[in-house]
């Protein structure tokens, strides 16, 4: 297949894109900069420049496509309304380019939209006001009906692996500058958790695979105590390891305060049976006390 791939250069997508290539599908990378571009081609990507508001470019891309993984979304918790509507026209312009078709549009999403404190399946709905990005997941399924082979893979808020530089080095960045690591409460809570090696192959299956209108849990960790998270990290650091009350988290945490405190046991049962999908990298906490996580000046990118 020719491949449309948004994101294609971010921490998912430079996973996604040698993962299509070695299976033989060609791939057109949407970069906004020289720096992006330049890492498509790096790992074996074309180039379409442009970005997610650039939606005459994201058209034309779709539609010189057999198919297309949208990926990219802009990371601006300052502005995350915003950052969602773009998000929706951007899948809006895809689908539509695809429509009639019956070619594949994957979706990524994620499970931060699960009802809390039970085992997520991948027959679940969203919350529709958990999140404005919750709209785009709904337009992208629509599409199902109009001849496009939709499907939705829902990834966790922890992806992991070399690399990353969100929530775990966040959580890592904070505990240096706090001088202790931390949990809330108990700290018995549960992060699912995959490894992006993980995730990039089953966006590929998708791609071949999947059915139009399925949800997909890109699930390696069901789910991972939050306290043993904060115990990896405070072990590497050679620092405390301390529980927080809910009062006391947002002084901590910050902005990761009510989502550090969830707890969203995740299930990818039909995931694995639908697409055959297996997961063959490292879990979250083996992964996290690897060196990798504590480089001298490795610093997360959410602030």
């Amino acid at each position: 297949m020719r491949v449309f791939v948004t994101g294609a250069s971010g921490f998912i997508g430079s996973a996604v894109v040698p993962e299509l290539v070695r299976a033989g599908h060609q791939v057109v990378g949407l970069a906004r900069s020289d720096a992006s571009a330049a890492a498509i081609q790096a790992v074996g990507g074309d180039v379409l420049r442009g970005g997610l508001d650039d939606l005459d470019g994201l058209r034309a891309g779709a539609q010189a496509s057999d198919g297309v993984i949208h990926l990219a979304f802009i990371h601006d918790f300052a502005n995350f309304a915003q950052a969602s509507q773009v998000d929706q026209r951007a899948i809006e312009t895809l689908g539509g380019a695809l429509e009639g078709t019956n070619k594949p549009l994957v979706v990524a999403s994620g499970l931060l939209g699960l009802t809390p404190g039970r085992i997520a399946s991948e027959r679940d709905d969203p919350n529709p006001n958990a999140s404005p990005r919750v709209a785009g997941v709904q337009t992208a399924l629509s599409f199902a009906e109009r001849a496009v082979r939709t499907s939705i893979v829902r990834l966790p808020p922890t992806v992991h692996g070399e690399g990353d530089h969100g929530f775990v080095p966040r959580l890592i960045d904070i505990a240096r500058e706090k001088g202790f690591a931390a949990y809330v409460g108990d700290g018995a809570n549960r992060w699912p958790a995959v490894h992006r090696l993980d995730a990039a192959r089953l966006f590929r299956l998708a791609l071949e695979r999947a059915n139009a209108g399925s949800r997909l849990h890109a699930v390696g960790d069901g789910g991972v105590p939050i306290r043993e998270v904060a115990g990896v990290i405070g072990r590497r650091l050679g620092i405390p390891v301390v529980s927080k009350s809910a009062a006391e988290a947002g002084d901590y945490f910050g902005f990761l305060a009510h989502m550090i405190a969830l707890d969203l046991p995740c299930s990818c049962e039909i995931t694995r049976a639908e697409l055959g999908w297996a997961t063959s990298e490292l879990g979250l906490v083996a992964d996290l006390d690897r060196d990798h996580y504590f480089a001298p000046g490795k610093r997360s990118a959410l602030l």
